[in-house]
């Protein structure tokens, strides 16, 4: 009979679920998998009089998460919880105990990462954290292993589920945001509080990530520049396809002469890049770097199916080294202060919602505005306003300039007596722009 390898569960939601059935159902399949049998020894859940199931099955079912990463039949924790606390005491002190883990945590792998991976080699222990970015998608593999010959110079990536699911909802079926914000929640996609989602915070974590592997440095969320989606109205799709662009929550990193270019932001991409193709929940990650060019990777970037299915990849390879004696893999050496760009610098051509009183002389001051900050205009459409009947909706894009001359038209006119309005500012990337 094969060793055992006991595993504690911290958390059974709806992925921890997903991990404790696959594990239960597919134990004989798993065991000669990895070489090791897969003993479930005990979970932490917040009410342990809901789970009198597991608790009349033999299983070990407590409230104290530290119990379980602390017990000494415990040989890997599996941390679904989520959130900072007490996730990140839990597998500290797994790993200090030489406990290997596996968690799903994209805000702890975001804001400590760096430190919970040295502290896992210090101990001889495994942090593995596929599901953290993704879902079913195995970019954080691919980073670690299979990118490490090249030199990457960016990432491009959509890794928000709910959000791509609005921003479909609102480009094919010209929903508002409020529409499919409501429809989003209504099929599970979307938390009562969606803020995380909408307002790039979740997508900020992964995109820290990302980063950090692809460019061995400590990038946290605090250096990733953010703007949600709560300003796109149904008609922004409308005249992004006339300009022959689509638009998408996209995730970068990018290398740039000032730095890492680190930006999650809705922007506008041209019909014809692969990331214009992504709909519904699905996420893609697109790799760019030497010598391989370019690697783009697609599939369901959230529920239960992806993402147990990730989590439960991870604690199969852990458990085949573990069988074969085999040493936890070393990483890369990290740079603990890489230079980051700052988005003012950068730049970038962009699209302007701009709400403008229908009466001449408007594009005079407006031409005047961008002409002092040295912006060049490259193309102006104007539309009726769809509720204003004395006022117009200016489109208009720019070439490429620094944000920052942009952030000081924008100013300038909020200053002025002009009496235009900013309804939404895009930036828009050309296929390989900065690549």
């Amino acid at each position: 009979m094969s060793e055992v390898l006991g595993i504690g569960l911290l958390g059974l939601g709806v992925v921890g679920r997903g991990v404790l059935e696959a594990l239960q159902y597919n134990a004989q399949a798993y065991e000669a998998r990895c070489g090791r049998r897969l003993e479930i020894r005990a979970a932490a859940v917040r009410n342990v009089a809901a789970r009198a199931d597991l608790v009349a099955a033999g299983l070990a079912v407590t409230e104290s998460p530290m119990d379980v990463s602390t017990r000494n039949d415990v040989d890997l924790v599996v941390e679904l919880m989520g959130g900072e606390e007490p996730a990140t005491v839990c597998i500290e002190a797994a790993l200090s105990a030489g406990k290997s883990v596996v968690t799903a945590n994209k805000e702890v792998m975001a804001k400590r990462g760096p430190a919970l991976l040295d502290l896992a080699e210090a101990c001889g222990a495994e942090l593995r954290y596929e599901a953290s970015v993704g879902g079913g998608i195995p970019i954080i593999g691919v980073l670690q292993r299979d990118l490490q010959a090249n030199e990457v110079s960016s990432v491009r990536a959509i890794i928000n589920g709910t959000t791509n699911y609005m921003i479909t909802a609102m480009s094919r079926d010209g929903m508002s945001y409020d529409a499919a914000l409501a429809e989003a929640q209504r099929l599970g996609y979307a938390e009562a509080d969606p803020t995380s989602d909408v307002d790039g915070v979740d997508a900020a974590y992964k995109l820290a990530i990302l980063a950090s592997l692809a460019f061995h440095s400590q990038v946290g969320p605090q250096d990733v520049y953010r703007e949600g989606i709560r300003l796109l109205t149904a008609r922004d799709f409308v005249h992004a396809r006339d300009l022959g662009y689509a638009i998408r929550m996209l995730a970068t990193a990018r290398q740039s002469p000032l730095g890492l270019d680190l930006r999650v932001h809705p922007t506008l991409v041209p019909t014809e890049d692969p990331m214009a193709g992504v709909e519904g929940v699905l996420n893609a990650v697109a790799v760019s770097g030497d010598p391989i060019g370019s690697v783009v990777l697609e599939g369901p970037g959230a529920g239960a199916g992806a993402t147990s299915s990730a989590v439960v990849a991870d604690i199969l390879e852990v458990a085949g080294r573990l069988a074969s004696g085999q040493a936890p893999r070393r990483l890369r050496p990290i740079d603990q202060s890489p230079r980051l760009a700052s988005l003012a610098d950068i730049h970038v051509r962009t699209y302007l919602r701009l709400e403008v009183p229908d009466r001449a002389g408007v594009l005079a001051e407006l031409g005047a505005a961008f002409a002092a900050e040295g912006v060049s205009i490259a193309s102006v459409l104007q539309t009726p306003h769809p509720e204003r009947s004395q006022s117009a909706d200016l489109i208009v894009t720019t070439h490429a300039c620094s944000d920052g001359a942009l952030d000081r038209v924008l100013a300038g006119l909020k200053r002025s007596n002009s009496e235009i309005e900013l309804g939404v500012r895009l930036r828009i990337e050309d296929c390989c722009d900065n690549d």
